[in-house]
């Protein structure tokens, strides 16, 4: 049985940036990882993947982009690497290719058991430990994928690689947030006839009066925006992604642009039956409110140029593009159009079916800024799990430095004291 302070679970962005944090604070850990540090970067992401942050945003605890394209995009290998030299620079104790089982608690202290038991090296025991598993766990696949005919072929994002790997045929892809777009520009540039099932989203130009847009963002506080701060906590948990993509050429791909160039765009799927699937016929009012959300934080953003007196120094406002059509069909037989794939870009949930702590509420891990109603259990890297930017490379080090605060804190009481005093207060949020 291998004994240590804090056990962290979880070798990506989230596991690393708390690594670093309690290393700094001189304080004992380990870190499990399930494959390779970063193992989602490796195994889960397509061939022509970039980062839709900004490489100058690539920033962690002690550590940040130093290459020669600030402005660029990284693509999924390179941010492996990022990962990788991030974790020998500090040393990091990983173990990698160590899945977790189990993790209980025995009245005295967490118990972890890893897919190395057998081997008898497998189990752990720890006075605290950090769920680092990430937002984006499982697929998210609607149930109505289940009625889908047998002869569509279906994929996941994190399966997906490139469009040869399709079938012959058309594509329908559901979901139109940055995944969503992206996969619709690529199916469609590589000669396949592509579909779009447009939900809910939040659309954004790459850039905006010649800087990119998540650096107007970053000047505007957009990201420094708390859980605190909303009146509806489910809702901007849910909130989806930023309709955003990261190219070497900085264009824009949003649902105009898809439109442009030959991408059908129809509205949220709502049931299917075999091949037929029966849409929502409310694109344009989808469409609408997501042009408004832009409209009013492009004026957050002029407002600020306003303010900071910026605007001689900058290119004039870019004039807004908008659908040419916004109509949808009510239906689509993907038979009679020649659609032999559907990917579900459709999110993801989590799944915490080896936790076995009192700490899940309808399937999420209650915490507030990291810190469950469990004394001693943490989780990191969660969306908006204090700030606007929580999952964000660039914001889960202010979550880190928090948790590895209170991890301290509490481990200094009790060696003062011999006893766990906890600092935990209900989370409700």
């Amino acid at each position: 049985m291998n004994t240590t302070q804090t056990l962290i679970i979880g070798g990506g962005q989230a596991g690393l940036a708390l690594s670093r944090c309690l290393t700094d604070r001189g304080h004992e850990h380990l870190v499990l990882e399930r494959g390779r540090i970063a193992e989602r970067w490796h195994s889960e992401r397509w061939a022509s993947l970039r980062l839709v942050t900004p490489n100058w945003m690539t920033r962690l605890p002690g550590h940040a982009y130093r290459g020669d394209d600030p402005d660029g995009f990284m693509t999924a290998a390179e941010v492996a690497e990022f990962f990788r030299g991030y974790a020998s620079s500090f040393r990091a104790p990983v173990i990698e290719h160590s899945t977790v089982r189990r993790v209980t608690h025995d009245g005295d202290r967490f118990v972890v058991t890893t897919d190395h038991e057998s081997a008898g090296h497998g189990s752990f025991t720890a006075d605290n430990v950090v769920i680092a598993t990430g937002w984006c766990d499982r697929p998210a696949i609607p149930a109505v994928a289940a009625h889908l005919s047998p002869t569509i072929h279906q994929v996941v994002p994190s399966a997906y690689r490139t469009p040869d790997d399709l079938p012959a045929g058309g594509v329908l892809v559901v979901g139109a947030s940055a995944t969503g777009v992206q996969l619709a520009d690529e199916l469609h540039r590589s000669g396949r006839p592509a579909t779009l099932a447009v939900g809910s989203h939040q659309r954004l130009p790459r850039r905006y009066r010649g800087m990119d847009t998540l650096w107007w963002l970053d000047l505007i506080g957009a990201f420094d925006r708390t859980i605190d701060d909303v009146d509806d906590v489910l809702t901007a948990r849910r909130e989806p992604s930023l309709q955003l993509v990261g190219r070497p050429d900085h264009r824009t791909i949003d649902l105009p642009a898809l439109e442009s160039v030959g991408v059908r765009l129809v509205g949220r799927m709502r049931s299917i039956d075999g091949h037929r699937v029966d849409l929502g016929t409310d694109l344009a009012r989808v469409v609408s409110a997501a042009d408004r959300r832009q409209a009013r934080l492009l004026q957050r953003i002029d407002h600020a140029i306003d303010r900071l007196v910026l605007g001689s120094e900058l290119l004039d406002p870019e004039p807004v593009t908008r659908l040419a059509s916004a109509g949808s069909p009510a239906s689509i037989d993907l038979k009679a159009d020649g659609i032999t794939s559907v990917v579900w870009a459709t999110g993801h949930r989590r799944a915490y079916d080896w936790l076995d702590l009192p700490i899940l509420e309808a399937g999420e891990i209650r915490q507030h800024r990291g810190v469950t109603p469990f004394p001693g259990a943490y989780v990191l890297g969660q969306r908006f799990q204090h700030h606007r930017n929580s999952n964000f490379i660039d914001g889960v080090g202010r979550d880190a430095e928090f948790v590895a605060d209170h991890i301290s804190i509490r481990t200094d009481r009790r060696d003062t004291s011999g006893l766990f005093a906890s600092t935990v207060h209900s989370p409700q949020k």
